[in-house]
């Protein structure tokens, strides 16, 4: 593992291994136990998308292991004025020991990958959103105690999380339903991808996709990028793609409920589920810290 580019560029094996990891941090963190795993080290966190989680933790997260972090936006980095990609990637590649880049074009991140000469992180693009689903399958595992076996429903937008939460349940051995309307679909690469290595189900059908599913996950119908589609988006999702309490009815009694946030109560998932479900969701958000310190071990640093 030389960079974390996309959950389909890892094993099984190594997605697992991160995940073990990242458990093995946490625990050292809750006991006060020093992990300066990456003493010296320096982070480049570059922004085209702006963060509230994917920012702090990265930021907390290499604090904690010793290193420290820079923070570049567009406005900061030629790259905002026209350099081109592999330009910017052999310069910084000079100065730092590692990128973790948020932006929107997925080329980027591979470009970044295939010019520089340090491991580069996809703090999330437009096609996925890898940190983010590390952490969601952290949770699961922490709650129900393996993820093999389980049942995953993604209910929503087919986007960048959709397109994660697939490779990575299927991966880790899960099966895996998700509904969405006509026209919203995931990735066809990502869905080839898990009809042939898993059990897979696309369906319009949101009660069909939740039935006995062990963990219901969703995210916003307009991610960043699509503020001009929200009102379009909003008439095709309304009242129909929503996590409430008749989908929960349908799935397991002990079913967990997650959501990568910001949620937008009322649209994606009622008030009265978002609540129920708070520690769930909020124990989610915090493992993006403790996710992301295992892949910057994993890649920067000598375990």
């Amino acid at each position: 593992m030389k960079h974390l580019l996309k959950l389909a560029d890892l094993t099984s094996e190594e997605l697992i291994h991160i995940l073990d990891l990242a458990q093995q941090l946490k625990s050292q963190q809750k006991q006060g136990i020093p992990h300066n795993y990456l003493k010296g080290k320096t982070l480049g966190m570059i922004f085209q998308k702006s963060s509230t989680r994917t920012r702090v933790s990265f930021e907390v997260g290499m604090y904690q292991l010793g290193g420290s972090a820079l923070f570049l936006s567009s406005r900061d980095l030629q790259i905002g004025r026209g350099e081109p990609v592999q330009d910017t990637a052999r310069v910084l590649s000079r100065y730092l020991d590692g990128i973790m880049i948020r932006t929107f074009t997925q080329k980027e991140v591979e470009d970044l990958a295939k010019y520089g000469s340090i491991p580069i992180i996809n703090g999330l693009t437009d096609y996925c959103h890898p940190c983010q689903v590390l952490a969601d399958l952290l949770t699961v595992r922490e709650y129900k105690g393996e993820l093999s076996g389980l049942k995953m429903c993604y209910i929503g937008d087919g986007n960048n999380m959709a397109n994660s939460l697939i490779v990575g349940g299927i991966k880790s051995g899960m099966e895996v339903a998700v509904a969405c309307p006509k026209g919203y679909e995931p990735d066809s690469g990502v869905m080839d991808y898990a009809t042939a290595n898993g059990t897979f189900t696309l369906t319009q059908d949101v009660k069909q996709a939740a039935a006995d599913a062990d963990v219901l996950l969703t995210d916003v119908w307009a991610s960043m990028g699509q503020e001009e589609e929200a009102a379009q988006r909003r008439q095709v999702f309304q009242g129909i793609y929503q996590i409430n309490s008749e989908v929960m009815e349908v799935a397991k009694a002990d079913a967990m409920v997650l959501h990568c946030l910001p949620a937008h109560r009322g649209e994606e998932i009622t008030a009265d589920v978002m609540e129920a479900h708070a520690q769930e969701i909020f124990d989610e958000a915090e493992n993006r810290l403790h996710a992301q310190k295992a892949v910057l071990v994993s890649l920067m640093g000598n375990q």
